[in-house]
């Protein structure tokens, strides 16, 4: 499968919430930007604990707009994301970019880069 068709997957996986689903193209050592309090999570593990926390205390949607991938050999998403409170109403609505690196044909890394 390539990269693009497993972004696209894993972006349906965690709207869907199937966490499994989504870790299962991640790497054992993935490093994943962790937008919520900042920094990092590692590993699977840490990415399950924190989507977990993230999902008891908002609702995120991300659609993938458009995928490139840069020189380095990275990819980068477009993402218009969502993010409402458990009851519904809207917090948040913008554009970013998440920015993949692949090892084995799995997700090594995941970083947030805001737009202009």
């Amino acid at each position: 499968m390539s990269a693009e068709n497993i972004l696209l997957r894993a972006y349906a996986d965690f709207n869907a919430r199937d966490i499994e689903a989504v870790l299962s193209v991640m790497h054992p050592e993935v490093v994943w930007a962790n937008g919520m309090e900042g920094g990092h999570v590692l590993g699977p593990a840490g990415v399950r604990d924190y989507w977990t926390r993230q999902w008891s205390i908002i609702d995120p949607h991300v659609e993938p707009l458009q995928i490139t991938r840069e020189f380095d050999g990275r990819f980068a998403v477009l993402v218009r994301q969502r993010v409402r409170d458990l009851t519904g109403n809207l917090l948040h609505e913008g554009v970013v970019q998440h920015v993949y690196r692949f090892e084995n044909g799995l997700v090594k890394s995941m970083e947030i880069r805001e737009r202009n």
